[in-house]
């Protein structure tokens, strides 16, 4: 991917796709710092990643990128990057006429406003290098808004907006900004949730899943939960080098639950 010697930074990492995102690109050989919210967190996933990945540049930081003074601290410890992905977030499945001004304001600091705050410090950085990546991972549900939790839908459209607005101004560059729409992921909450689901039903988890996708997400093609490492694949290549044409897209890797082709 030549990745190789590419710092990284990748937001709400210490689990699920950031995990997955953080390790594929230390794979490929890129410089990656990782961020959680305990000091604990961040040291289990990059030992685990150093564990896998004998060689691997990992570092990481405790910090809370829902505050500007987290967002501060962060860019004091890594004040450049060439490869920006702006990951961390937060979810809650809630009644819209239940979700209160403070649930709004909470959700929006942590999964948009964090992405607005970083990349505003690094973009400048990589137009003056005139190299660089920015990724947003968005979700399926920036398109397809669920009714249980419409706040969270309405902060991943405003990540892809937000994204392709910043695209337009690297006119002539060689820094892109693009969003991932993930879709329904196989993480360690969703893991959990169908486990419990399981024994709640007193039946398997692959049965769970299949009823889930049955009910929930009918429209979806692949009839799974994609792997993290699927959705880290993609974003591994749009990071690299060899994604030099791609600019201002909102590229999926939701197994078809978005039934439009374009």
């Amino acid at each position: 991917m030549q990745l190789d010697k590419k710092k990284t930074l990748v937001t709400g990492s210490t689990a699920g796709i950031g995990f997955a995102i953080a390790r594929t690109l230390a794979r490929e050989g890129a410089s990656v710092v990782i961020t959680g919210r305990t000091q604990q967190r961040v040291d289990n996933a990059t030992e685990s990643i150093r564990k896998e990945i004998r060689d691997a540049k990992i570092s990481g930081i405790a910090v809370d990128l829902a505050t500007p003074e987290g967002i501060s601290k962060c860019i004091e410890a890594v004040p450049t990057v060439d490869v920006l992905v702006n990951n961390v977030g937060v979810y809650e499945p809630k009644p819209f006429e239940q979700i209160t001004d403070d649930d709004w304001h909470t959700i929006i600091e942590v999964n948009f406003m964090s992405g607005v705050r970083l990349s505003r410090h690094y973009m400048s950085r990589m137009k003056a290098a005139n190299w660089g990546r920015i990724i947003f991972i968005s979700s399926e549900s920036a398109i397809n808004i669920p009714v249980e939790m419409i706040h969270y839908g309405v902060t991943k459209t405003m990540q892809v907006a937000l994204a392709r607005g910043l695209a337009e101004t690297t006119l002539g560059t060689a820094l892109t900004v693009n969003s991932i729409l993930a879709g329904p992921t196989r993480s360690e909450g969703v893991e959990k949730f169908l486990i419990d689901m399981a024994r709640t039903k007193n039946v398997t988890p692959e049965e769970i899943e299949k009823e889930f996708f049955h009910t929930a997400r009918p429209g979806s093609l692949l009839q799974r939960f994609a792997t993290t490492d699927e959705v880290a694949a993609l974003v591994a290549f749009i990071a690299s080098p060899l994604s030099s044409a791609i600019n201002g897209a909102a590229l999926r890797a939701e197994g078809g639950v978005v039934r439009s082709i374009f």
